[in-house]
């Protein structure tokens, strides 16, 4: 019989450390909350990458979640370009 683990989120079980779990998990919001805008708005993926600064493409593996095709940087300037203001907060784990 195998020992089962249990993790406090989908990032910790993939991650290797708990700093590439916390990175992976601001990246996923960050997505979460720009795929939030592009949908209230109503967007195509065309109009969306227009207004992003984005190929196409990029809009799709965004909207796919695809969270390993992203930096944080990147995600921090799509959320410019869509005229939003990136904070960060701290709290204990």
């Amino acid at each position: 019989m195998s020992k089962s683990e249990s993790f406090a989120s989908i990032w910790d079980a993939i991650a290797d450390t708990p700093g590439q779990a916390a990175n992976l998990r601001a990246r996923a919001e960050l997505m979460e909350q720009i795929a939030a805008i592009v949908k209230r708005h109503a967007w195509t993926q065309v109009e969306a990458a227009a207004c992003c600064g984005v190929p196409q493409p990029r809009i799709n593996d965004l909207l796919r979640g695809r969270v390993s095709r992203f930096s944080l940087d990147a995600l921090v300037n799509i959320s410019s370009a869509l005229g939003c203001r990136v904070r960060v907060e701290i709290e204990a784990a």
